[in-house]
């Protein structure tokens, strides 16, 4: 562009003076006179459009190359900030838009729209714009990278609230305390099957250790470093079971406040342990199906997939092909979940692990509950041997929680515990586990003077919740006396 005084019609003019520091600055400038034509172009506003001065001044550089709009609509000069200033002599900084250049492409820009005055007369106005594509694209960078971040610190958010909970009822490590050859076995198992991928069932009665097989299962794998997820199917309703597994966006249904991520989301890349199974209703089985067979599921509420990668391990007190049989077990689903299974042994049929099972519990309440507990008296350890143990290895560590709070020396001196079924091993034989059950729970019951929630209540003692315990004491006929 030619070093010389521009005029238009009107005889504006930028002086030569300051037309040496218009040239030399790296941001673009368009001088216009009041009927929008260009009357000056600076060396960079050229670098930057690829349009020269001699192209454009006395013409309107907004019909020339428009420079908003990026999908090429057209627009309209009176919606032009630039030629708003010419008509009003308001300043305006905008940073939304974008200029085309003379090959058809666009770069976006911030530019300001300054009035030029003299002798208080608006005589034109001066756009100075510049190229804004790297800061465009470093806060694009940005909002993804924040969009990261937040979508990391909410699941990491979750996953420590799920811990404060798990950490809150649990101590101990996660051994698998037992000599016995039913033991041993049960070991060997978990060891075969722990680093592979493969789906496990545990089967066993209520309080025999399905979840402590579940964690060493866990420990013992090579996702041992991610999370391992629970979730008793039998404490949630169904359909406040479908939000806990799969999760829900906010508002999906009343009470959905906020989106939440559910269990099988939690546990991407590590374990989830389903407890109780066979409570699932007919269509949350279903959806799990799904979730086996696709690793991938939608929140409800959502339509957007989401995968994951899980390892599986499933338990259930039932007998599951027995509520295939019945009705209540998809029969697909069952044998994709069946395809390891471990069987844990009640504690009568392994009584001979009790010295050991004692010292490894008391050792985990003296953590629990600050005592300096060493151990129990021969005499009370043979009483502990020739119980039935119908609640199993959680009935046995219930009975030395509450012996340690009420010990008052190192020792506990157990008193005598009501053996249900005392009298002869062949009694217990003919008594289903049903049977057996409803017994136990009826004993609890009776003792805390029938109270089921609260720090006393049944469901405390039996680790069950109070909307659990009350369903199987209603599946079980118990009733309190009148």
């Amino acid at each position: 562009m030619a070093n010389k005084i521009v005029k238009n019609t009107s005889d504006t003019e930028f002086l030569p003076e300051n037309q040496l520091i218009l040239n030399a600055v790296s941001e673009g400038i368009y001088g216009f006179d009041l009927n929008g034509n260009a009357v000056f172009i600076n060396p960079a506003a050229e670098k930057m459009t690829g349009w020269t001065a001699e192209e454009l001044l006395g013409k309107n550089i907004h019909d020339s190359h428009h420079h908003s709009h990026s999908d090429g609509r057209h627009y309209p000069q009176e919606e032009c900030p630039i030629y708003n200033t010419l008509q009003d002599g308001m300043p305006r900084e905008i940073s939304h838009e974008v200029f085309w250049r003379k090959d058809g492409t666009c770069f976006p820009v911030l530019y300001n729209s300054t009035p030029v005055y003299k002798d208080n007369h608006l005589i034109g106005v001066v756009a100075i714009f510049r190229d804004i594509s790297i800061q465009k694209q470093t806060e694009h960078s940005l909002r993804q990278a924040l969009k990261q971040v937040q979508a990391l610190s909410e699941k990491l958010s979750s996953e420590n609230k799920y811990l404060q909970l798990e950490l809150a009822n649990r101590t101990g490590d996660v051994g698998i305390s037992g000599n016995s050859e039913k033991i041993q076995d049960l070991i060997q198992q978990v060891t075969l099957v722990a680093n592979t991928d493969s789906t496990v069932l545990i089967s066993g009665e209520n309080g025999t250790g399905k979840e402590l097989v579940a964690r060493n299962l866990h420990q013992l794998s090579h996702r041992a470093d991610k999370p391992l997820i629970s979730v008793n199917c039998a404490a949630f309703s169904a359909t406040l079971l479908e939000s806990e597994l799969f999760g829900h966006e906010k508002g999906a249904f009343t009470g959905a406040t906020n989106r939440r991520k559910g269990r099988f989301e939690l546990a991407d890349h590590g374990t989830l342990f389903l407890d109780e199974v066979a409570e699932l209703s007919l269509e949350a089985q279903s959806k799990l199906l799904r979730v086996i067979q696709e690793q991938e599921f939608e929140r409800v509420g959502s339509s957007e997939t989401i995968k994951v990668d899980i390892r599986l391990i499933t338990a259930s007190h039932h007998d599951l092909l027995k509520r295939v049989q019945q009705g209540l077990f998809r029969m697909d689903l069952y044998y994709r979940l069946n395809v390891f299974p471990i069987q844990v042994p009640p504690l009568r049929d392994r009584l001979d692990d009790i010295p050991e099972l004692v010292n490894h519990l008391i050792h985990d309440l003296n953590r629990k509950l600050g005592k300096k507990i060493k151990g129990v008296t021969q005499k009370s350890l043979q009483q502990l041997m020739s119980h039935l143990w119908p609640g199993n290895v959680r009935e046995l560590q219930n009975v030395l929680e509450r012996e340690i709070i009420l010990a008052q020396g190192d020792v506990l001196h157990i008193a005598p515990i009501s053996n249900i079924h005392q009298n002869s091993t062949q009694q217990t034989d003919q008594l289903t586990f049903a049977q057996m059950e409803k017994q136990y729970i009826t004993q609890i019951l009776q003792q805390v003077n029938w109270r089921i929630s609260g720090p006393v209540g049944a469901a405390k003692m039996l680790d069950l919740a109070p909307s659990t315990l009350r369903s199987r004491m209603k599946k079980l006929g118990i009733n309190r006396p009148s």
